[in-house]
């Protein structure tokens, strides 16, 4: 069975996170390049640990 990659480093908070997910929105003026969607993807599983480990204010 598949299993999540793990987040190396200190995991940064949800919220620091997540204001880099909608700059990257932002920034692609909705619409992601492969490059754009590979970010996206690695932001959601790092957003998805903060989530987990409580880590939910800004750091």
């Amino acid at each position: 069975m598949p299993t999540s990659p793990a987040v190396t480093g200190s995991v940064r908070s949800a919220a620091v996170v997540n204001e880099e997910i909608r700059a990257l929105w932002q920034r692609s003026g909705g619409v992601l390049t492969p490059e754009g969607q590979r970010e996206y993807e690695r932001l959601l599983v790092e957003w998805a640990a903060a989530v987990r480990s409580g880590v939910a204010e800004a750091a």
